[in-house]
């Protein structure tokens, strides 16, 4: 590390104790700057690009205009976020998407911040499937329910199979369902096991798969901390997966992360 640059503080359970390749070093001049860069304005742009932005998207949603709060708001709010973060983001495969066609996604999850790639840097529809927590929040959860959004209870496997029962006539046109499989956010960056939700969803309806794989977002923002720092992400849309009627949703499962895996891997 150059001279006069601080060591990075190790996060809560975080998996390295040293600036990580991916993040920008602070010179130790700047270690204040940032730190009220931060907190007066990173955090608070959140909160009120969330406030803002979220009541406009109901108001849209209320008079019939759900796509566009989808597709043009919601991504303006990521957009903005991730600038404001200075996030530098990679998009890579977004050839493999075929305008029209509607697929599942399953990515890996690996921070809050996971979302500002997916819904910014991409042109997708894309409805999610959230945990059901997530309705409680004020402003964004009735945003994210408005505009379609499937929420989970993940406490009730009844309950949940029949939120994403009901999302399925939905899925058409090019509409695109995101699940993270893994469940809930990875806290060392290693994969979790898979859920199988959204491979019976993708055999259910016989539309392809496509593995999406997210690096390095854990080190712009680490789980459970607000310790955010600037630095470089990807988000690579892999080939997709062929599915039919007769597909196996075990294998499904499997092939899919061994590619997350593998990516993970390489970059």
């Amino acid at each position: 590390m150059p001279p006069g640059f601080l060591e990075y503080a190790p996060f809560p359970n975080s998996r390295n104790h040293a600036l990580r390749n991916h993040q920008t070093a602070i010179p130790a001049p700047l270690w204040l700057p940032y730190q009220l860069y931060k907190w007066l304005i990173v955090v608070p742009v959140l909160l009120i690009s969330t406030l803002i932005l979220g009541t406009l998207i109901i108001i849209l949603c209320f008079i019939g205009m759900a796509n566009m709060a989808s597709r043009v708001i919601a991504r303006l709010w990521a957009r903005l976020n991730s600038t404001i973060m200075f996030m530098r983001v990679e998009v890579e495969g977004q050839e493999h998407l075929q305008p029209g066609q509607s697929y599942i996604l399953a990515a890996n999850h690996l921070s809050l911040v996971d979302i500002y790639l997916l819904y910014g840097y991409t042109n997708l529809d894309l409805k999610w499937v959230m945990k059901q927590e997530l309705r409680k929040i004020p402003i964004l959860g009735l945003a994210c329910e408005l505009m379609g959004h499937i929420y989970v209870d993940r406490s009730n496997s009844n309950a949940a199979v029949t939120s994403i029962e009901s999302a399925r006539e939905r899925i058409r046109d090019g509409m695109c369902v995101v699940f993270f499989p893994e469940g809930t956010r990875s806290r060392t960056s290693e994969l979790r096991p898979f859920k199988k939700g959204a491979f019976r969803m993708a055999v259910d309806l016989g539309i392809p798969v496509i593995p999406v794989s997210i690096h390095h977002t854990d080190d712009i923002l680490p789980s459970d901390t607000l310790d955010w720092r600037p630095g470089d992400t990807k988000l690579i849309f892999h080939a997709p997966i062929a599915v039919d009627k007769n597909s196996d949703a075990n294998n499904l499962t499997r092939q899919t992360r061994q590619i997350i895996v593998n990516a993970l891997a390489e970059n």
